[in-house]
């Protein structure tokens, strides 16, 4: 990593943004209050969760990859994250290879990093293979029944294909969807819109994050779940408020995804916030 000491590199994904920080330059524990204190939007740094890496040391991986929400659980998965904590570990000096396992609590993921000028514009990430619980199919929800796709690419997910995507009330439909009880652990909550064989429109609700611009995983839910249904084919782009992600997938339902990454800024917490987090 660069010579001068940081807090956090501050990167994002379409949008969907997150601070990456190294657990081994860290001198106490990011504990769910003082993640919430520091991805808090108005009185934090605000983003939509934290990047942490940690010792791959006895993973089998090149690196590992703890997810961390803004609300202080932990997620499997993020394939925003994935891409924006590659990013990092190369242009940060910590490879230099461009292809390289990654640990998650989802599963193992390989990157695929694309440069440009030395620098990495975009990451291929291989995110393994969905599986779909064919017994949820339906959903009662906010006084309606809900037609579903409940699946899982290493993280939860639930996604409703509708006609018409002006027609979703997401802040409404959104907590109540993750916080149904048909899901223990909670899920992410995807709304989509088919434009084509290959496009496709998706309005997103996050676990533990709440409304976001754009998902690597979500995209990923949303192309399994319109190509399960014969509604799509095998290279699908998922159209986002953020900007686009591309999917590809065969019949397997083993899913690799494409997208840019930029960095923002790295930082240092002020002695204010270090006072309110006690550190």
């Amino acid at each position: 990593m660069k010579q001068e000491h940081v807090d956090f590199v501050r990167s994002h994904g379409l949008g969907n943004d997150y601070l990456v920080m190294d657990a081994a330059r860290l001198p106490y524990k990011l504990t769910q209050e003082r993640i919430r204190a520091i991805c808090h939007r108005n009185t934090g740094v605000g983003s939509d969760g934290i990047l942490l890496n940690v010792s791959a040391k006895g993973k089998g991986t090149d690196f590992a990859l703890r997810i961390l929400n803004p609300d202080g659980s932990e997620a499997e998965k993020s394939g925003n994250g994935l891409r924006i904590y590659s990013k990092f570990l190369f242009d940060h000096g910590y490879t230099k290879k461009t292809e390289f396992s990654i640990h998650t609590l989802g599963g193992v993921v390989r990157s695929r990093l694309i440069l440009k000028q030395g620098r990495c514009v975009a990451v291929r990430v291989d995110m393994g293979q969905a599986v779909i619980d064919r017994k949820l199919t339906r959903l009662e929800v906010g006084g309606q029944t809900l037609a579903v796709t409940s699946l899982s690419v290493g993280n939860p997910h639930c996604v409703t294909i509708v006609d018409d995507l002006a027609t979703v009330d997401l802040f409404k439909l959104g907590p109540l969807i993750e916080n149904h009880a048909a899901f223990p652990k909670r899920t992410n909550v995807q709304f989509a819109q088919v434009l084509g064989r290959g496009d496709v429109r998706a309005l997103i609700w996050e676990r533990g994050a709440g409304h976001t611009l754009a998902s690597g995983s979500s995209s990923c839910a949303v192309a399994v779940a319109c190509y399960d249904k014969g509604l799509v084919d095998g290279n699908v782009t998922v159209h986002m408020e953020g900007g686009n992600l591309t999917i590809e997938l065969d019949p397997s339902l083993n899913l690799v995804m494409t997208g840019p990454v930029e960095e923002v800024c790295t930082g240092r917490f002020s002695a204010d916030l270090r006072r309110r987090m006690k550190i």
